[in-house]
């Protein structure tokens, strides 16, 4: 370590040559905005210094490229994407992500904090920079039955067993947190002053003064500039997200250029892996920003050395000596497209393609987590003399509606609808085998015929399905326990796409590139089958998640979120 900065120093005072100099190009200094005109030289992992005239063993010309930090992804469920470790590096390192802040609350939900450590693991073999925020809230809420809890005293351990475990991640039991929960504080109090990530959509005023005097310094939920302003007016950094079911960046962006970048960061949250694989990733939300008029050095420092900042992670988010010779090189801060990326110093990706990324495997403990029974079309009756609760679905939005319809029904029971829009919903749990099935209704999906499933339901990651047939639900989520998890769109008894994840019910074990093509399937089978939505089975999967308002649905049954308590399904 000794030897290695002193050499580091030297190599910044023009002493020694340098392992790698990037020469020709400019940089973009997120400090001031300016564009530089001079040579990065790398020493080891770190850059030791910027300027023209250093010399170095390996010699790059990165002539007319912009050198820009690797992105910093603030707040990823790796979960969403479905992939391992080294496949989500696969599909990342192109686009320009050389690091990522991970909340494993999914993986947690399932097998504890040993599924974090096991993703630790495999992340410590591939070429990827992953910190994780300590999962605060398995369950997210008493109305979900999870497959494991993770306690104050289990998060201050792994907080000072894995240096690679930075803070505590999303504190989604506002409620207990502003009233003033023992539990809940004991969390925070678990932290040992670390930082903690919030989730509180919607809340504002004392109650919002509350969350923050406990400890709570981001949010990831604003859907309004109002919401977002007030939020930072108070000190929170707004993590700005544009993900694949929610999208927020034009609703939240002119809180950036009203007010300037300060505080501000980016993150995608939940991203399917075809999105990110043909999309982009924090570059593609950097992109969107910069074409909605936000000045480019403004729109980068958000998803590079804000995010670093805020996460304490200070030798990221700067090409500048000192820092982690984490670079991206782009011809242009338009299209924001990789020509190379640079990992440690190391050559990771160029033109779009990954350069050697070893395979990881995980632990076979990790498979066969979906202990459900053989399910029939009877299991999906249910019976109302009234008018019934209906979640209301937004497009784009994990935040739904409290509706209330006056179902249709035959011989008594309360049936889907597909010409009034109005399809069942149900949560099966999974995890020890009750046979709890949770059924409401939902509006939103569009859906005409058959159903969808998935074991990606957050945040316990029991099995949503939704469907205007009862018998191809009892299929579609039959199906899922053959797979060992994962998604599947049903018509008519028959499988038209699945998605298969069988470790621990949410990742594969396949390639991005056929994991991409098996959702892009999946989406459109549930296209064939009448939905418009962008993203419909992430849509699908935050229907469970009991935390977010208005009306959501766990095994337990309907969950009103404002009041947060159980609600009968007759209104």
């Amino acid at each position: 370590m000794r030897d290695e900065l002193a050499r580091r120093i030297a190599v910044a005072r023009g002493d020694e040559p340098a392992d790698l100099v990037l020469s020709g190009g400019r940089v973009l200094s997120v400090f001031t905005g300016e564009l530089l005109e001079v040579d990065v030289a790398v020493c080891g992992e770190h850059v030791a210094g910027l300027g023209r005239g250093y010399g170095g063993r390996e010699v790059v010309d990165v002539s007319g490229l912009i050198l820009l930090p690797g992105f910093l992804d603030a707040h990823l469920h790796l979960e969403s994407t479905k992939l391992m470790v080294d496949e989500f590096a696969r599909a990342a390192l192109p686009w320009g992500t050389t690091a990522v802040v991970l909340d494993p609350h999914e993986i947690a939900n399932v097998f504890g904090l040993g599924g974090v450590r096991a993703l630790l693991g495999a992340a410590a073999q591939v070429p990827l920079d992953v910190y994780v925020m300590v999962p605060s809230c398995v369950p997210a809420s008493p109305f979900e039955s999870s497959g494991a809890t993770v306690t104050a005293e289990e998060i201050a351990a792994f907080l000072d067993e894995e240096p690679n475990a930075i803070g505590l991640a999303e504190m989604m039991d506002f409620p207990g947190l502003v009233a003033g929960d023992e539990a809940a504080i004991a969390k925070v109090l678990a932290a040992g002053g670390r930082h903690v990530d919030g989730h509180a959509p919607g809340l504002s005023g004392r109650a919002l003064n509350a969350y923050l005097a406990a400890g709570a310094r981001s949010d990831h939920e604003c859907t309004t500039y109002e919401e977002a302003l007030e939020k930072r007016r108070l000190g929170m950094w707004i993590m700005i997200r544009e993900g694949s079911a929610a999208r927020n960046l034009e609703a939240l962006l002119p809180l950036v250029l009203e007010h300037g970048p300060a505080n501000c960061l980016l993150c995608a949250d939940d991203r399917e892996p075809d999105h990110l694989l043909e999309e982009g990733h924090i570059n593609d939300a950097v992109r969107k920003a910069v074409a909605l008029g936000c000045p480019p050095a403004d729109a980068v420092l958000m998803g590079t050395l804000n995010a670093a900042r805020y996460h304490g992670l200070h030798d990221h988010g700067a090409v500048a000596p000192g820092y982690l010779a984490n670079v991206v090189a782009v011809p242009d801060l338009v299209s924001f497209r990789p020509s190379k990326v640079w990992w440690h110093g190391r050559l990771v990706a160029e033109d779009g393609r990954p350069t050697d990324i070893p395979k990881v495997a995980a632990p076979t403990w990790m498979r066969d987590s979906v202990h459900v029974r053989e399910l029939s079309a009877a299991d999906f009756r249910v019976t109302a003399s009234g008018p019934i609760r209906v979640i209301g679905v937004e497009p784009d939005q994990i935040v739904t509606r409290a509706l209330v319809e006056e179902p249709t029904r035959r011989a008594g029971e309360a049936i889907a609808d597909p010409e009034r829009d109005l399809a069942k919903v149900a949560v099966i749990e999974r995890h020890r085998g009750t046979g709890r099935i949770g059924i409401g209704f939902v509006r939103g999906f569009g859906l005409r015929r058959g159903a969808l499933a998935s074991t990606h339901a957050h945040d316990a990651h029991n099995v949503v399905v939704v469907g205007v047939d009862d018998a191809d639900m009892a299929a579609a989520v039959n199906r899922l326990r053959e797979l060992g998890g994962g998604q599947v769109a049903v018509a008519d008894g028959s499988v038209l796409a699945e998605v298969p994840c069988p470790i621990g019910g949410l990742l594969s074990d396949l390639p991005v590139e056929e994991v991409a093509a098996r959702v892009r399937r999946a989406t459109g089978a549930a296209r064939a089958l009448g939905t418009t939505l962008p993203s419909p089975f992430m849509t699908m999967s935050f229907l469970a998640l009991s935390v977010i308002p208005e009306l959501k649905l766990t095994d337990r049954g309907l969950v009103d979120v404002r009041r947060f308590e159980l609600v009968p399904l007759e209104a």
